[in-house]
């Protein structure tokens, strides 16, 4: 029982340290967003181009 007393410490610990936002400044939201959009787009164009169906 005190090593599960032990283990929530050190996870209450890390999700205090975690509190500071989180994103890597590497990350551009703008980048990012716009990136999925274009693989979608792609995504969306090979699957209509492979769809003989209609």
């Amino acid at each position: 029982m005190m090593n599960l007393h032990s283990t929530a410490a050190q996870l209450v610990t890390l999700a205090a340290e975690g509190e500071g936002g989180g994103n890597h400044n590497s990350l551009n939201p703008l980048v990012t967003g716009g990136s999925a959009f274009i693989i979608l787009l792609l995504l969306l164009w090979i699957t209509t181009r492979f769809n003989r169906d209609r």
